[in-house]
């Protein structure tokens, strides 16, 4: 034992013997490079943690905002769409009021957090949803599934994890993870069964390691036995000689579950006939899975193999229904589908255009309803009948592919036919047809969807933007919302035009919606800069308005589409429209010639 009196090291001598102790261990393979950092002696005044100014969410969506925004995209599930998007909106709404209102709340006892569990048969939509919704509100999200915590057998480390993983979505930022979403799918595998021990108890102990995050507690950031966490510990210790235990709370981050939990309904019905027994009463044959399910009990959950813990943690429930034939044929003729953008972004890859037809989207949804996997069918259904096109056609001169019915139900036969060269012709008239019945469609959605997506993107539709939209749609692989809002930049882009004109000509001129719409086509078409437009709106009209204004102080001018087209014309025209009401001189007047 040394004595008491013997000097303590400092860290140079600390460094050495260290370097030396590796030096004869491991030679000249590992040194020591890093200088050590003593901590200072912490007072009283430094122990006390530090006051970090509370980070609010930027979250402004009501329930009916998001269910227009769902409507874009998911076919039925209403009943879903309006609960998901009622907790989830009310949720966050929550949280902003708490961090921006004097009433606190925070310590309530017994604040029951919103966790909502979805359930529905595979393909419905139910994970898509989630996708589209964490897209939209611009929270924190991480998604998880939980059969990798069954399999595992490690009961703890990977539902933590799944709240490590939102710290750095947020980029280390704490307090905003500590409001995001952590969605679970497949939560019906760790339903352990009655009547097995063994491998079931590790889904019991899923179940019980999810109890506290979604209630409330604090998740250790530091993974033990993890090197790179510790590496990061170490490093934060070497720049401010603080050992600080970094931790997030789960009491705002909303936990939402999925299933398809295909025994659920029979454990129902069981429930409600046992009920009625007595009453003369048989529940009816020829309901749905889906309007059992509405039906469903903690009880019915408990007996699937839930703990009662478990389940009162998730008090909302939204269940997703079947989808039928005419279901999915609806998923491919919405305009925002993925299914269609994704296969028309596969033979883009080649610079080859597709359209489809829409008796060749029914047949591909009869496929698809046949294998029973719901919306996912649609994929595979596609991806067989195209197959033969996508490695063909690239080789080929053929850039315009319409995709007909004899393309979906005898592919074989209908490549021989495209590459022929006897049949070019007809394969250009019936490519030219389906994009022109592609546009009238997308005109059609948008007339009877007008109101609502005008007030959405701040966009006036006028007949003739309409067109333009659907034009852009049509030459374009994106859907209906980037489409809009790509026309509402051009538009904005419009506006700045004006306002430059002003500012360097101080002359007020407003475009007239038919002059918008023209110029927005001229962006697209012929990809020309606000800058390009500027200088050829001030070489057509600068002039010509500046005389106008210096003889008669007026400063407001409205320039319509044929103005752009003829702006001597329409000067000419200002002028005589002047002159006529004896705002200006005889036109004998040299410098008033048009």
């Amino acid at each position: 034992m040394k004595a008491h009196n013997e000097k303590i090291p400092n860290p140079k001598e600390i460094e050495k013997e260290i370097g030396d102790f590796l030096s004869k261990k491991f030679g000249g393979s590992v040194k020591m490079v890093s200088p050590l950092v003593v901590p200072q002696e912490i007072t009283s005044e430094t122990d006390k943690k530090p006051t970090r100014k509370k980070k609010k969410i930027n979250f402004d969506l009501k329930p009916e905002e998001l269910i227009s925004y769902l409507d874009q995209y998911i076919v039925k599930q209403d009943d879903a769409k309006a609960i998901l998007a009622t907790k989830i909106c009310t949720h966050f709404n929550r949280i902003k009021r708490s961090e921006t209102s004097s009433d606190d709340i925070s310590d309530m006892v017994g604040h029951i957090k919103n966790n909502i569990l979805m359930f529905g048969p595979t393909g419905v939509g139910k994970t898509y949803i989630i996708k589209l919704i964490a897209k939209k509100i611009n929270v924190p999200f991480v998604k998880g599934d939980a059969t990798k915590f069954s399999e595992t057998g490690y009961v703890g480390g990977d539902v933590e994890d799944l709240i490590r993983d939102l710290v750095r979505e947020t980029d280390d930022d704490i307090e905003l993870a500590q409001c995001g979403i952590i969605y679970i799918d497949e939560i019906d595998k760790i339903a352990s069964s009655r009547n097995i021990i063994g491998a079931d108890v590790s889904r019991s102990g899923v179940q019980r390691a999810l109890l506290k995050p979604m209630e409330e507690t604090e998740v250790d950031l530091k993974v033990p036995h993890d090197p790179i966490s510790m590496i990061q510990e170490i490093e934060r210790f070497r720049k401010t000689g603080k050992r600080d235990k970094r931790v997030v709370n789960t009491g705002n981050i909303l936990f939402i579950m999925s299933g398809a939990f295909g025994d659920l309904a029979r454990i129902v019905k069981k429930r409600i006939a046992d009920q009625q027994i007595g009453f003369g009463a048989k529940i009816k044959n020829h309901r749905d899975d889906a309007d059992i399910l509405q039906q469903a009990k903690a009880e019915d959950l408990i007996e699937f193999g839930f703990e009662s813990e478990f389940v009162g943690r998730l008090p909302v429930r939204a269940v997703f229904e079947k989808l039928t034939q005419e279901d999915l044929f609806e998923i491919l003729k919405n305009p925002s589908n993925p299914v269609i953008l994704g296969k028309k972004l596969d033979f883009a890859a080649y610079d080859i255009d597709v359209k489809f037809a829409d008796d060749a989207l029914r047949v591909l949804a009869e496929k698809a309803f046949k294998e029973n996997t719901g919306a996912r069918g649609l994929v595979s259904a596609m991806e067989k009948a195209l197959l033969l096109f996508e490695k063909k056609l690239p080789s080929c001169d053929i850039k315009k592919f319409p995709v007909t019915v004899s393309v979906i139900q005898d592919p074989a036969k209908s490549l021989e036919n495209m590459l022929s060269l006897s049949n070019r012709s007809q394969l250009e008239e019936t490519f030219e047809k389906l994009a022109g019945d592609e546009k009238k469609f997308i005109i059609a959605y948008l007339n009877a969807n007008k109101k609502n997506l005008s007030e959405k993107y701040g966009l006036t539709l006028t007949p003739s933007r309409i067109q333009v939209v659907a034009s852009y749609y049509s030459g374009h692989i994106m859907d209906i919302e980037k489409v809009i809002n790509k026309i509402k930049s051009f538009y904005d882009d419009i506006k700045k035009i004006e306002l430059l004109f002003y500012k360097n000509n101080d002359i007020n001129i407003v475009l007239e919606d038919d002059a918008v719409d023209f110029i927005i086509e001229q962006f697209e078409k012929n990809d020309i800069t606000v800058e390009d437009y500027y200088e050829q709106l001030t070489d057509d009209f600068k002039l010509g308005l500046n005389l106008i204004r210096e003889k008669t102080g007026k400063n407001r001018f409205f320039i319509t589409k044929s103005a752009l087209f003829d702006p001597e014309t329409f000067i000419s025209k200002l002028i005589k429209d002047e002159m006529s009401h004896g705002l200006l001189p005889d036109s004998r007047n040299p410098n008033l010639e048009p």
